[in-house]
């Protein structure tokens, strides 16, 4: 367990050195100026709420079943996953989070295709308005189906329509109130389950004396799926994400004060990537090994009853009704904020006011009929590309991070060198993955780091640019 213990601590110490001093890159705090929460109060999106609840709704927004699906998913390939969860928290997916919040509160709230809009080029910020609402709706479709499929197995007296029905009200309602009605109320409660649940299984982890195998760069994977770039795309959620930019607006118009910018943002990440380290430990330990974890995804239909297996075997009945609050509540709750980020997202591209009935009636009805629709029809080409959109979407963020950090004197590597890397990630990922081209990784591989280093060029050259004085690029 040493290497849990060790990258467990890599990430608390993380938090307060590392994120330290990435809040101290994009400048201290301003404590006298109101955030949005104040300026814009609209008692719908604007509205302040304490620190607490504000990490523990940004938490859950983020999470969902993603670090642990994810991690799961991850611990095929052994142990090495521990090393991409944590430095992939603390060096890319943190600053990731933290950036797409910050900027987004320095920029009354905006979404975040606004935002890499502002810092990237309009030809981008087009190119993102889609990919953003295209990415919400999917995931708010997923973790539709998802919860009604299983609701029917628990509850058959009711159709699996009649859950989608009775599921998709409580979405329209999460996406049309006020952030404050449901959301500030459940979420506290559902994050608090979702770090009991995490708490609960690396306990009782230890205390049953299970071991991790020793951590090795060799290929673990019983398909032998090749680690680079599918384990870096594959754990997503758990190390970084950018669907946690789509969610960061919605907290980054409620937090009171741009001291909470730290603990809000970067904090819920790392709090993630604990949570990931957990499961991907458990993954890795509790079926003995790689071999063993993919036999149970096979026997129990994937990660959801992996969790359930795990929980139930770790901490008996109690640990079988969290498993089951937590496969249910924590999707549900990803679904109404990707649906509520969705709104965001097309109310700004199209300069639409929120604070009326009406106006936020023009968005949800369409949204929640389209995500409907999405229901009852396999949309299993279009998702098959989401983890890569996923992905690409949190290089961009980077890449805006790093333009911001450019034009006001900050120190501009700690966002481009994990844009570089995740270039990689995506670029080589398209070119050798089922989905993508199905390139052999003798050949996906030089050409996914040559795309890489051109994307980094071409960050030089709109540098050049702004130095000459052909591209304004403002706080």
């Amino acid at each position: 367990m040493g290497l849990f213990y060790g990258c467990l601590a890599f990430l608390i110490v993380g938090f307060f050195l590392y994120g330290g001093y990435v809040e101290r890159c994009f400048q201290p705090p301003i404590d006298d100026r109101k955030t949005p929460a104040y300026r814009l109060e609209d008692d719908v999106d604007y509205v302040p709420m304490s620190t607490p609840k504000v990490f523990l709704i940004q938490l859950l927004n983020i999470a969902g079943l993603g670090p642990i699906f994810g991690a799961i998913s991850g611990a095929l390939w052994g142990p090495a996953v521990f090393l991409w969860i944590t430095f992939g928290t603390i060096f890319a997916g943190a600053v990731h989070d933290f950036c797409s919040g910050l900027l987004s509160e320095r920029n009354n709230g905006a979404s975040i295709a606004e935002i890499i809009g502002k810092y990237c080029g309009d030809i981008i910020k087009q190119l993102m308005r889609v990919f953003s609402v295209l990415l919400l709706i999917m995931i708010g479709v997923l973790f539709t189906s998802g919860p009604a499929g299983l609701l029917t197995k628990l509850m058959p007296a009711l159709s699996f329509n009649g859950w989608l029905f009775i599921l998709l009200i409580y979405y329209f309602l999460a996406t049309f109130l006020p952030i404050n009605k449901i959301i500030g109320r459940l979420y506290p409660f559902f994050g608090v389950c979702l770090l009991f649940m995490a708490f609960g299984v690396g306990a009782m982890l230890i205390v049953k004396g299970y071991t991790i195998p020793v951590v090795s760069f060799a290929n673990m994977h019983p398909k032998n799926v090749p680690i680079w770039p599918i384990m870096f795309v594959t754990v997503a959620c758990g190390a970084i994400s950018g669907f946690h930019a789509t969610q960061s607006p919605l907290m980054a118009r409620c937090i009171k004060t741009e001291r909470d910018a730290k603990k809000v943002f970067y904090g819920a990440m790392v709090c993630e990537g604990i949570i990931a380290l957990v499961w991907a430990a458990a993954g890795c330990s509790f079926y003995q090994g790689s071999v063993g974890l993919q036999q149970a995804l096979v026997t129990y239909k994937g990660p959801g009853g992996v969790v359930y297996d795990i929980c139930k075997g770790l901490m008996g009945p109690i640990g079988m009704t969290i498993a089951m609050v937590g496969v249910i509540a924590c999707p549900v709750t990803s679904a109404d904020t990707a649906f509520r980020g969705a709104r965001y997202a097309i109310a700004d591209w199209f300069k639409m006011d929120q604070k009326t009935i009406p106006e936020r009636l023009k968005l949800c009805v369409p949204i929640i009929l389209v995500a409907w629709a999405l229901t009852q029809v396999d949309f299993s080409i279009i998702w098959r590309y989401a983890a890569w959109i996923n992905q690409t979407l949190a290089m961009l963020v980077l890449w805006a991070g790093a333009f911001y950090l450019y034009a006001n004197k900050g120190n501009f590597w700690i966002c481009a060198l994990p844009a570089t890397f995740m270039g990689g990630v995506c670029f080589t990922y398209i070119l050798c993955a089922p989905e993508g081209l199905r390139l052999s990784v003798a050949i996906a591989y030089p050409i996914g780091t040559a795309l890489a280093i051109i994307g980094h060029c071409l960050f030089w050259v709109r540098i050049k640019k702004i130095k000459n004085g052909q591209v304004e690029l403002t706080d």
